[in-house]
């Protein structure tokens, strides 16, 4: 069946205007007519553009105005709530990254986050053994970011749940310079300063940043200080040069989390949930960053049909982590790593006819390192005890490297065999090898040497079809093979008493399954729905811990996953936007494994129990309306969560919640100024709830509570020459 030449006009003009960034809105600003809702153009999925109506995964785009209208701007879960299949827990406080997880993968996360491939602008924020880094990213400075769950995420390398990519904002031609300033609840304040524009063949932009809070609970103030500078350097129409910096310091307090004494059963009976406990100021637990990384990307067409692109990064991260070791006293631990950075990936992209049958095809080779100079201090009242000759005072815990590499080969092509039938398919050849190196050989405390090395390899392969059963309702299906190695988190101990790295470790490995449709009623409405299914073998879980932060992780048998994802983005007249997404998760462990609780006691995890850190249920829902002639625009927003468990044997739980937000704000444009004041009221009931949880914490101070009612103010100005 082939598509009226209307229909390809219509989505031609508006994937030209989904390229150039125009915003759903801009259609309609000065009409009284329904604006067009269109699917995005997406490049996670096949690396190259694509309608992402028409591809056979489940992949979202937020777009600039949910990104930066009415928010600070600091970290995803600000604006990935509202993708369907992901949970982004804001941890109300700056220490730690936001738990991030896609169909509960990746909730097990304490530190950065793991089980997720993140990128901006196609550089790997994730390095090869796993561990993710997002807050490297000033969001200020992102056009848009990619979600993509599912099957097709293999195709990224040792990931199981999904590919977060960020995309920094495109140069205008004509330069601008701009700023502006935000107030909130906790003494929060941010500045952001940018310029951009195009220079003859160089297109750049400049963006820095500053921000600083108390914070919601008492010991959680931060700063952070943040740059990003982007070029991109058109040599010829054929060669294209694109240069990325990303810089951030960052010092900020541990607040812990709370145990259930602290927080009543009833999350509405809080005695206090700003307090922390007595450790965290004893110990001082805090954290500071430093991070510098660089990327770079050349594209170069060698004809139509046929384009290389050569991609490379390096950078170097400093992390300084204090950390409580007792409930009682002031002992502690300083858990330090410096680490460098690098790696390149290079491609093929080739279209063209076989048999007469569009297809395009991409082939690639990746490969990455990392290496982590690691130190394990004690401390007393948060300050690092001296190293001595022999380690006579008992300072020094570990001293070691840890190095991690991937090289992997991946192809991904499609096929259409008829005007309405794509085949999609693609495979992922992965080796990753961990070394440690032990450094601490001699002197009071040491065990050994513990140097060692293991090696993982999996093919993974990925199928997938879509129908195009009329030019508005897409079908489509797919499947694939996951694979999750561990992070050095995971490996770092095989006892809790400072043993051994734990190099005994299997992958997970996944087999997914995943049926969807997609759909345009009346150029006003779009929606999304699948169903997925997931079986995994040897999921990493907790296995031990103890009261001095350690934790020894093995494998869980068999773990399963089933759920629903939807999503509606409707648009009206009178410029009146609705957006709603749900998601549905049954995760669970579907064959007993034995865990060693704090207490030191065995304890069953039987079949059954559910996966800690994934909420069964998830609404967001929004209504907005602009009203043009005053500048103005408005969101009313609406967001619940089920209740969730916090360790593996379901002993506790957090309650579900339900919490609304209001944003509005104006917008002017003067001659060459275009100036804008806004305003957010986050949880604008005063709903006392637990925003997030520490999973398996082995104090069992599970409990991070969220900010009651709380408001952000903010000015900017932009000038355009």
């Amino acid at each position: 069946m082939s598509y009226p030449n209307t229909y390809k006009r219509k989505i031609i003009s508006l994937a030209v205007l989904s390229v150039l960034g125009t915003s759903q809105q801009a259609i309609a600003d000065d009409t009284p007519v329904e604006k067009i809702v269109t699917a995005p153009i997406v490049v996670t999925a096949t690396r190259t553009e694509q309608n992402s109506f028409d591809l056979p995964v489940a992949i979202d785009v937020v777009e600039r105005k949910d990104i930066q209208d009415g928010q600070l701007q600091m970290t995803l879960s600000e604006s990935l709530i509202r993708i369907p299949g992901i949970t982004a827990q804001s941890r109300t406080n700056q220490s730690q990254d936001p738990q991030i997880s896609s169909r509960g993968f990746g909730s097990r996360s304490s530190f950065g986050v793991r089980g997720i491939r993140v990128y901006v602008d196609g550089i790997p924020l994730s390095m090869p053994d796993g561990q993710g880094q997002p807050g490297i990213v000033d969001l200020s400075a992102i056009k848009s970011i990619e979600v993509m769950r599912g099957p097709f995420s293999a195709l990224y390398g040792n990931s199981s749940g999904g590919v977060i990519q960020m995309l920094t904002e495109d140069a205008p031609k004509t330069p601008e310079i701009g700023g502006s300033v935000m107030f909130g609840s906790d003494d929060t304040k941010r500045q952001i300063l940018n310029t951009t524009g195009t220079s003859e063949n160089i297109e750049y932009l400049l963006n820095v940043s500053n921000f600083e809070t108390d914070g919601y609970r008492k010991h959680s103030s931060g700063d952070k200080q943040q740059a990003t500078a982007k070029f991109k350097i058109n040599i010829s129409d054929a060669t294209k040069i694109n240069a990325l910096v990303n810089w951030f310091e960052q010092d900020a307090e541990d607040p812990l989390g709370l145990p259930r004494v602290a927080t009543a059963n009833d999350p509405s009976a809080f005695s206090n949930p700003k307090a922390v406990p007595n450790s965290a100021n004893r110990a001082n637990t805090r954290v500071s960053r430093r991070h510098t990384q660089a990327g770079f990307n050349i594209e170069h067409a060698l004809n139509e049909d046929n384009k290389i692109n050569l991609m490379t990064y390096v950078g170097n991260r400093n992390n300084l982590q204090y950390l409580s070791t007792s409930t009682t006293t002031t002992a502690g631990r300083a858990s330090e790593i410096a680490r460098d950075f690098w790696g390149t990936d290079l491609r093929w992209d080739n279209k063209g006819n076989l048999l007469s049958l569009p297809y395009n095809i991409s082939l690639g080779l990746t490969y990455g390192e990392m290496n982590d100079a690691r130190l394990d201090i004690n401390t007393d009242n948060g300050v690092k005890r001296t190293l001595t000759t022999g380690n006579t005072n008992s300072a020094l815990n570990r001293d070691e490297d840890n190095i991690s590499r991937n090289f992997d080969q991946y192809i991904q092509g499609k096929l259409s065999l008829t005007d309405n039938v794509d085949f999609h398919a693609g495979a992922r050849h992965t080796k990753v090898k961990l070394k440690v190196k032990d450094n601490f050989l001699t002197g009071t405390g040491n065990n050994g040497n513990n140097s060692g090395s293991v090696e993982y390899q999996k093919t993974t392969p990925v199928i997938g079809t879509v129908w195009k059963v009329t030019p508005t309702f897409n079908l489509y299906a797919n499947y694939g093979k996951g694979f999750e190695t561990p992070t050095f988190i995971e490996a770092a101990y095989n006892t809790v008493n400072n043993g051994a790295p734990n190099l005994t470790l299997k992958p997970s490995e996944s087999r997914n399954y995943e049926l969807g449709a997609k759909t345009l009623i009346s150029d006003n409405h779009q929606i999304n729905f699948n169903v997925f299914k997931i079986d995994t073998d040897n999921e990493i879980v907790t296995k031990e811990t103890n009261s001095f932060n350690r934790s020894v992780y093995a494998n869980a048998k068999k773990t399963k996953r089933k759920g629903v994802e939807f999503s509606i983005d409707s648009s009206y007249s009178n410029n009146i936007s609705t957006y709603f997404s749900y998601s549905l998760l049954d995760a669970k462990f579907d064959a007993d494994f034995t865990s060693t609780l704090s207490n030191g006691s065995q304890s069953i995890i039987q079949s059954g129990n559910k996966i800690p850190g994934t909420y069964r249920s998830q609404i967001y829902g929004e209504v907005a309306w602009k009203y043009s002639p005053l500048g103005f625009k408005t969101a009313f927003e609406g967001r619940h969560n089920s209740k969730v468990y916090v360790n593996d044997i379901n002993s506790d739980s957090a309650s579900s919640y339900t919490i609304f937000n209001l944003r509005a704000g104006f917008e002017q444009n003067l001659a060459h100024w275009r100036l804008s004041e806004y305003v957010r009221v986050e949880n604008m009931f005063d709903k006392e709830y637990i925003g997030s949880v520490r999973i398996n914490d082995s104090n069992n101070r599970f409990f991070e509570p969220a900010a009651g009612r709380n408001y952000l103010l903010g000015l900017g100005a932009q000038y355009k020459f």
